[in-house]
Formats: structure tokens, sequence, C-alpha cells
């Protein structure tokens, strides 16, 4: 993984008061980067019960992860789930967002492609959006490899989630129970979302899909990304109660096994 070469983009909604300098972020970058190609290297597949193709959506979820982890580092704030413009026309998608910091610098290019000041769904913006991104599907979901501007991985959103609500830019400090505890993304299945679009799923809406079996096609359990970077597997038999307390960033309640 290479360092950014782009500016490091704002959200335009806040724009933290605190955030690090450039060369310290150049420098915090550059750990992180090698901490994830150790781990890249020697730990593949964790948690993942051996199956190479949970192995490389659990990949695709790390990558994910540090992208979101950096952006936050950055910009004092998670990236919103969408960003709209002053009348809450959706513009942008946490997806685009992020780009400036994957690893590769084709998508960081596309990144400078995007139009900010034009919906997502502008001839411009569509016409992006038509690039695949692999490192946004589920290899296992035969629905979306067919279909490669799809993506499997969405935020979860709403009052009180990582996610947040239409241009909440959430601080890893907001998350009062725990970021080790609380998802901020996870894989589902049968959406059809394209990569660009500002589109993801309320608490109610993902603990109905996982409740039907639906969020993966790993067979018995789905792949989730934690505020602190860190994935599980996560069973579809969880109990509800234990699910929504995965999901709410500070509701309070303890989380039991799953």
């Amino acid at each position: 993984m290479k360092e950014p070469s782009v500016p490091i983009p704002l959200p335009p909604e806040r724009a933290s008061k605190s955030r690090i300098p450039i060369d310290g972020l150049a420098l915090g970058l550059l750990g992180l980067v090698c901490i994830s190609m150790i781990a890249a290297l020697f730990m593949p597949a964790i948690n993942s019960g051996g199956s190479p193709r949970r192995d490389k959506c659990m990949n695709n979820l790390k990558q994910i992860g540090l992208a979101l982890l950096m952006y936050e580092s950055a910009n004092g704030a998670f990236p919103p789930a969408v960003f709209t413009d002053n009348h809450g026309k959706p513009m942008k998608s946490w997806r685009v967002a992020i780009l400036p910091y994957m690893e590769n610098k084709e998508q960081r290019a596309l990144f400078g492609r995007y139009d900010s000041r034009q919906p997502w769904d502008s001839p411009h913006n569509r016409a992006l959006g038509n690039t695949p991104l692999e490192f946004f599907q589920c290899p296992s979901d035969p629905d979306t490899t067919a279909n490669p501007t799809e993506t499997n991985y969405v935020r979860i959103v709403g009052k009180d989630t990582v996610g947040g609500t239409p241009n909440e830019a959430v601080k890893l400090s907001d998350i009062t129970d725990g970021p080790d505890k609380i998802i901020m993304a996870a894989e589902v299945s049968g959406l059809h979302i394209n990569w660009t679009e500002p589109r993801d799923v309320t608490v109610e809406e993902f603990m109905e899909i996982v409740a039907k079996g639906h969020a993966s096609f790993h067979g018995d359990g789905f792949n989730a990304l934690f505020a602190d970077g860190h994935i599980d597997f996560i069973r579809d038999d969880i109990a509800p109660k234990t699910l929504r307390a995965l999901l709410l960033r500070n509701d309070g309640q303890p989380v039991g096994d799953y």
C-alpha cells in the first residue's frame, strides 16, 4: 500500500478543529499501512473458518475499515454515510469519500474524477460508477460478481449508529459503548447497490436481513466490520437483542455472546 498522493479531503459538513497536521498524518498512515500489510501477509484467515472466499470478503472489509479509520484520523470523524446538498438531495456516498485512503492509486485517481458538486446519479458521476471495484464485492455472492459495479458492503445508518443520519459525521469518541463492540459496516446480499450509490441499511432493515439469512452467501453468517477496524464472522442465529446492541453506538446495553 502506498501513501495517498492526493490532498486529503475534509467532509464539507464538519471540519475538525483538532485534526493532525499533514506531516503527522503521513507518518501515522505509513505506520497503519505497514501494520495492515503485515497482517495481510501473516494472518489472512482470521475468524474465517478456512473458506478462501470468506477470507477474501474479510480482507475486503479490512481494506474498507482501514480507509474509514484513516479518514477519521485525518478529519476528526468518520465520513457521513450519505452527503446531501442543502435540499437533502444525495450527492455522495461514503464509499466514494474513502477512495483517497485506499491502497490503489487508480482508486484515488477515480476520486479525483468524481464531481461532488453534482448528484451521485448525474450522467458524469454515473459514468464513474460503471467502473468495477472488486474490493467492494464479496466473491461468494454470484449476483454481485455477475454485476461488477455493485457492492455488498453497507454502513448501518440512522439515529445512534456509526453511519448516522445524512451529513452526520460520527467521531470515535461518540461511540461510548466502545469501538470494539459496535458494527460500523457489514455485508449484505440481494440489494443491488451501485458502489457510488448513497444507499445503506437501517438497524431494523439489517436485523430483518440477518433474520432471513440474507446477509451473505457464506452459509451460516456474515462478516462485520467493527469501529476499531477488526472483523468478526457473526452467525445468522445471533439473538436479536445482541445484534441490536452491536449496531447502536451508545445505548449502554451489554453485548452478549455471539
